[in-house]
């Protein structure tokens, strides 16, 4: 008999195939609505008639953990899902499944941390639901959140940029969008999430100098669609930057390459993987942005992000191309590697 494994939940391709050949096997039809965006597309929102969609179920083990915890993940997780769409986050819901026995002060810290995060991002919360299951049901707490965005201006003036330099058929900022020549963006250190939430539960001690990057990103997106020429984006969360890369590579069916000494990782981050055996690409991040920018306004696009408290750390990491297949770095010593889509995030359980 086939079983769930942890691998189906951790974004890479394991988690693919379990979503391709498990669950949209079940769940497709063809609506009575104009749906833009599907389920199918795999992106990180569905578009239906100009409204756009997401939800999210956030498990993340500890719930509290350097730099954040259970709330600000969900709030930002599901914003972020919104903004690379390119719409405009509205508003939230949510829904907590809470064990028997939970502190209920703990409970009121995770809800703090949700206002304080709506807060920061402009969007409320404004409808939700309240379960409570037996104890050893689950470790603590789950919370889920939907989000709902619409259209922008923003977007729209961002397309009309990038239509000056080439064809772009599309209306939304989807995977599938990136050709050869366009740039891509990093718009912040990679690792971190993972690193500090794995060092922090098993105790290594990498903690101390690491936090994770969990935040809502749509105000710095924001920025970005306003300076123009964004054609897709994408929040590296479970199977990290190699993931999403790929992702993209094999939506837009065009090959990406990247430079190693580019990408942005902090020296206790690689100082960690070394150790752990981990490739800091495939690690999930909760506080970046992968863009990719038509070719010409790739260095406005990163001068705009890098005036925001969020995108300073921005970095131009690669560009799409037809002369790699996949996911190709040029390595520090002058090699080349091929990125390969992993298989699932090497630390489980950080969202």
């Amino acid at each position: 008999m086939k079983i769930i494994t942890m691998a189906h939940g951790a974004g890479g391709e394991a988690m693919q195939r379990l979503i391709k050949d498990v669950i949209l096997k079940h769940l497709r039809f063809d609506p009575e609505v104009s749906v833009e965006v599907s389920l199918e597309d795999l992106d990180d929102s569905a578009v239906v008639e100009d409204i756009v969609l997401t939800t999210d179920a956030h498990t993340v083990k500890p719930i509290f953990f350097p730099g954040g915890d259970i709330g600000v993940l969900a709030v930002s997780g599901t914003i972020n899902d919104l903004a690379v769409m390119g719409a405009e986050p509205l508003a939230l819901s949510s829904s907590l499944v809470i064990e028997e026995g939970f502190p209920i002060e703990d409970l009121e810290r995770i809800l703090e941390s949700m206002r304080r995060t709506c807060e920061r991002a402009g969007v409320p919360i404004v409808t939700g639901d309240t379960k409570v299951v037996e104890r050893n049901a689950l470790d603590g707490i789950i919370v889920t959140t939907a989000g709902v965005g619409r259209r922008s201006e923003s977007l729209d003036r961002n397309i009309e940029v990038v239509r000056r330099y080439r064809e772009f058929e599309g209306r939304w900022l989807k995977d599938s969008n990136v050709r050869d020549g366009d740039a891509i963006i990093v718009s912040g250190y990679i690792g971190d999430h993972g690193i500090a939430i794995l060092s922090f539960r098993e105790g290594y001690g990498f903690e101390s100098e690491i936090q994770s990057d969990v935040k809502p990103l749509n105000k710095m997106i924001e920025r970005a669609l306003h300076e123009g020429g964004v054609v897709a984006m994408k929040d590296p969360t479970r199977g990290g930057l190699a993931n999403a890369l790929n992702e993209f590579a094999a939506k837009s069916g065009v090959g990406i390459e990247i430079f190693e000494e580019k990408i942005p990782v902090r020296e206790a981050v690689w100082a960690a993987c070394e150790m752990l055996g981990i490739d800091a690409l495939e690690i999930g991040n909760e506080g970046c942005v992968v863009l990719a920018v038509v070719r010409e306004m790739a260095e406005s696009v990163l001068q705009a992000l890098k005036e925001t408290e969020e995108g300073k750390d921005a970095e131009i990491i690669g560009y799409a191309t037809k002369n790699v297949r996949g996911v190709v770095m040029r390595t520090s010593v002058g090699g080349r590697k091929i990125v390969e889509p992993p298989v699932g995030d090497p630390v489980p359980r950080i969202c």
